[in-house]
């Protein structure tokens, strides 16, 4: 130990820092041996490493020494906790669960599977050095910590913090024979944290185009260059300046050929690993854990390596266009009126915690569903019903974890909105249950079981009406499960409810009897219920419809269709479906004077208040509670809303003074 004081990495790492070497000093720590060989360890940071969010511990772990993760041999669990809810014993605030392949893991060479006896313990320091063995099947597909280990990991985290007043980067492990949990080493977080705030930089591509492998994202940029793979360090010789890194893995002695690379890709290894840790620091986008990235990149081939689409990291063949976006936050003014944003992914909602909004204004449900649950809810209700072999195969790989299929539903769909609703807690995050049209829940797993054709889904069998029918009523429940579980289990309280394309308050009060059927009982426990307006009957009727709503949410695209009779897909009426039509806008003067008079809020989601400065003022004129935006667009649409409120304050004091 005494010795590495001195090795060749030691001695270029102070030369780099400026740390004078006759100043530096060396102790070794004598302590009990954690045999978490025969358990498991990992790392945790308390802030999450992607995007800087302060209010989470990021753990991972994998089965035996803590080795396999740090080196990026294995695709390792993942867990966040949201920080502002772990002292409250009625959550469980873990927001994210996610299960790595952990395929294989190290053990000392020799050791034993059960408990260690005195003389078994002397035979393996005989017996030094470690081994990598396979991870048995049974073990892959169960989390390393259970619910109760993730908490107090966590609790421990924070208080590390506190103690040092600052993010940190801890190490932990378990002891195999007692299950006791042991931090390890903590030591200061030096990347995100050490990032200027204020300012928010994202990449955006222009084009698409095909894709050649995923992974883990490292680091939310774009990057793009000729693949070159190298397998061992000692044949970099090939590599080139400017190169995209495709290898297996990379350990200490790959930074010098880091530093070079425009990009890197390895095939193992997890947000903690060594490539991810020295890739953020490098400031080097990178895709970890692909699985296959050696094989499937050709040598020489110009591709595009894209980290900026949420947690997961794309590979595109070819260099792309892309651009870079800066958004300085200290330009965003103050308005009246609530600035909320549109948000669709869990991944994605954590990168834009630094903007000044007051909540989310639509969270999609469906969006969730596609592209984390994929399954059908009713084909994971009744099973049985599906019978083809490649969906039946697929539909019991997703839920192998689960022993009731009906439960990695709730169990993806809760932790999925409890993460976008952490990422703007305490303010309100509005989500829409599901709206896919009967075409595209055919799309999921099982779906064609479930879903008959219709001539024109758009009118068809969409929304409200589903929730309450026979044929969709099991699916709803699961989703009114899930946000049960993210409100009261897991803490998120500031999830609000909406109700999309509900056409009569009949319907509307079917749907809250099947929802009081799940308990959730609008007004209990502060529950609150939305309905979208984008029906010409929820003008019509907005008395009624308040009586059965605590607020309303113009969705303007379907309002816009409904009000001029257009498709909002046709190409040759695109010219005048516009939401600033004066029949538009009369239906939204009105839905707004109705829905006040009972003391009920009206927002907006939508493109336009951004776009057309007129239409922002309009908004402004009517007195709409909250306008929410697409988050790249909420300095542009912030400065229309402040300088309609500004020219709405000028002439009330104008005409107060014509009045006095």
């Amino acid at each position: 130990c005494f010795a590495s004081l001195y090795t060749d990495r030691a001695i270029a790492y102070r030369e780099e820092c400026g740390f004078a070497h006759q100043e530096v000093a060396l102790s070794v720590g004598i302590q009990l041996m954690v045999r978490s060989d025969l358990g498991c360890a990992g790392v945790a940071f308390t802030l999450d490493t992607e995007s800087g969010f302060p209010d989470a511990v990021v753990i991972s772990g994998s089965w035996g020494l803590g080795e396999s993760v740090v080196q990026g041999r294995v695709v390792p669990d993942k867990f966040m906790v949201f920080k502002p809810l772990l002292d409250d014993p009625l959550y469980s605030p873990i927001i994210e669960k996610k299960l790595g392949s952990k395929e294989t893991k190290y053990i000392y060479r020799g050791a034993a599977t059960g408990s260690i006896s005195g003389e078994q313990r002397a035979e393996e320091r005989a017996e030094s050095g470690i081994e990598n063995v396979e991870v048995p099947s049974e073990d892959r597909v169960r989390f390393v910590l259970d619910d109760d280990e993730i908490l107090q990991l966590a609790r421990w985290c924070c208080q590390i913090e506190k103690h040092y007043q600052r993010p940190m980067d801890i190490e932990w492990a378990k002891e195999g024979s007692s299950g006791q949990l042991y931090i390890l080493q903590a030591r200061p977080e030096t990347i995100e944290s050490q990032k200027p705030r204020g300012l928010l930089t994202r990449y955006r591509l222009k084009e698409t185009g095909e894709i050649l492998t995923r992974g883990s994202s490292v680091g939310g940029a774009i990057a793009t260059g000729e693949v070159c793979v190298v397998r061992d360090i000692k044949d970099s010789v090939r590599f080139r300046d400017g190169d995209i890194l495709v290898t297996e893995r990379t350990d200490p002695d790959w930074v010098p050929l880091m530093r070079r690379a425009a990009g890197i890709i390895t095939d193992t290894g997890g947000p903690t690993s060594h490539a991810a840790i020295v890739s953020r620091e490098l400031k080097v986008p990178a895709i970890v854990g692909t699985g296959d990235a050696t094989q499937v990149l050709p040598q020489g081939e110009a591709v595009t390596l894209s980290c900026a689409e949420g947690a997961l990291g794309t590979v595109y063949r070819d260099r792309l266009a892309f651009e870079t976006l800066e958004t300085d936050l200290s330009q965003i003014p103050e308005t009246r009126t609530d600035l909320m944003i549109n948000m669709a992914m869990p991944d994605s909602a954590l990168q834009w915690w630094q903007l000044p909004v007051r909540g989310i204004g639509l969270t999609r449900i469906e969006f969730i569903i596609s592209s984390f649950i994929r399954v059908h809810p009713m084909a994971l209700v009744h099973f049985e019903q599906v019978t083809d072999p490649s969906s039946r195969r697929e539909i019991e790989a997703l839920t192998a974890a689960f022993p009731d299929k009906p439960d990695y539903f709730v169990e993806m769909l809760s932790r999925a909105l409890a993460k976008i609703a952490a990422s703007r807690y305490p303010y309100p995050v509005i989500v829409r249950m599901s709206d896919f049209k009967s075409n595209e829940y055919r799309c999921l797993l099982g779906g064609e079981v479930f879903e008959q054709e219709e001539a024109n889904p758009m009118l068809g069998f969409r929304g409200a009406a589903r929730y309450h029918r026979e044929q969709y009523r099991d699916g709803f429940k699961l989703e009114c499960q899930a946000i049960k579980k993210a409100r009261e289990h897991l803490g998120l309280k500031n999830i609000v409810v909406m109700i999309p394309f509900c056409r009569t308050p009949t319907e509307a009060q079917q749907v809250l009897d099947v929802m009081a059927e799940c308990g959730l009982v609008r007004g209990e426990r502060g529950l609150q219920v939305y309905v979208m307006c984008e029906i010409p009957s929820n003008v019509v009727l907005a008395d009624r419809f308040s009586q059965l709503f605590d607020g309303f949410s113009i969705g303007s695209n379907d309002l816009t269709q409904l009000v001029l009779g257009i498709d909002r897909d046709s190409q040759m009426l695109a010219d005048i479906f516009d939401a600033r039509d004066e029949a538009v806008k009369r239906m939204i003067s009105d839905v707004i004077r109705v829905a006040h008079q009972y003391g009920r809020k009206v927002g907006i989601c939508g493109q336009a208040p951004s776009d057309h400065p007129e239409f922002a003022e309009f908004l402004v004129e009517q007195g709409i509670d909250s306008i929410s935006l697409n988050p790249d667009s909420v300095l542009r649409a912030a400065q229309h809303i402040a300088t309609a409120e500004a020219s709405m304050k000028r002439l009330k004091a104008e005409a107060d003074n014509i009045d006095s």
